[in-house]
């Protein structure tokens, strides 16, 4: 039977949350909660850091040229408020906390990315996902079981293939959120409709994780303000591959991680696809879909002509279409 992770615990009532759970209801916390995460987060990104670089332009990219001079990394200033946000008021245990730093690590590998004047190689960048990866999927393990449900389904996994699935879902989560990064509004905006999708299909079973996906929107709206179209900063490698991270951790702890192949369905194809395309080609020497430029929102914009509100709000449409068929699908 799926059960809720808030349990109570010596180590939860030092935190801050039971400082507020005295006087508030759960949600009037998550509500104060959202509401002080997002006007931190707003605050600090209307008065940025001094030090975020600024984007070079990407000359591979359609309309990259667009974003050169634009706040770069900024997903750094957000993820920040997002962790802060939640040991105020979050009921934080100490598998949460792990979460938090590996969190904290992935955005800071994105983020020295993001201010390098030379890019970082791909295989660095790669290894060090894989890395983090391994260590949230070990500490999965050892704090939980390894029984998932696929729709009305119960399976219990081996450990061993948990965990290779695992560092699989969290390696590919972060690439496949990077690589949708590339248009004003595209991956904070899918990417919280992911997040609502997960928080409302498994409230109960993530519990502290669906409140924790709620603080997550709340710093991508703010930060959402600043980056719709056309935009005045970027979230760079040290939002995106945060973010990603982030919604694997919250897909395994939803008991239902296959469900992430719904409710993340639009960023897996427009990102996943050029990964398998570069692999193919690169490894095994197969050319496929050699008229489909990626990601796919390129291909979009340029091939298709779609505006870049178009490709948003069209993006936004389809994974929220897909959250419905994921719960006709899990209820």
């Amino acid at each position: 039977m799926r059960g809720s992770p808030l349990r109570r615990g010596t180590e939860k009532e030092t935190t801050m949350y039971f400082f507020w759970e005295r006087y508030l209801t759960v949600n009037q916390i998550l509500m104060l909660g959202m509401a002080a995460t997002f006007a931190m987060t707003f605050i600090l990104l209307k008065h940025p850091f001094p030090f975020l670089p600024s984007d070079h332009g990407r000359a591979f990219a359609v309309n990259g040229t667009l974003s050169r001079g634009k706040l770069r990394g900024v997903g750094l200033t957000f993820v920040l408020c997002f962790l802060v946000g939640s040991l105020l008021f979050l009921p934080v245990d100490r598998e949460y906390v792990i979460y938090a730093i590996l969190l904290f690590s992935m955005m800071m590998s994105g983020y020295l990315d993001d201010a390098s004047d030379k890019p970082w190689n791909e295989y660095v960048k790669g290894l060090l996902d894989l890395i983090i990866s391994v260590m949230a999927a070990a500490t999965f393990l050892n704090f939980n079981d390894t029984t998932v449900w696929i729709g009305p389904l119960e399976l219990l996994i081996p450990k061993a293939l948990y965990f290779v699935l695992a560092v699989i879902l969290l390696w590919g989560a972060v690439n496949v959120t990077n690589c949708s990064d590339g248009v004003d509004g595209l991956c904070a905006s899918v990417s919280s409709v992911t997040l609502l999708g997960f928080a409302l299909l498994f409230s109960e079973t993530l519990g502290l994780y669906a409140m924790a996906g709620f603080l997550f929107i709340a710093v991508l709206f703010a930060y959402l303000y600043f980056n719709a179209s056309p935009s005045s900063m970027l979230m760079g490698d040290a939002g995106s591959r945060a973010l990603g991270f982030f919604i694997g951790i919250v897909a395994m702890k939803s008991q239902d991680p296959f469900a992430y192949l719904l409710l993340a369905g639009v960023t897996i194809a427009d990102g996943g696809i050029g990964l398998v395309k570069v692999f193919l080609k690169r490894y095994l020497k197969i050319c496929i879909l050699t008229k489909t430029r990626t990601p796919l929102h390129d291909h979009a914009r340029k091939n298709l002509g779609w505006s870049d509100a178009q490709v948003v709000s069209r993006y936004i449409i389809l994974q929220s279409l897909l959250v419905v068929l994921a719960y006709w699908f899990l209820k």
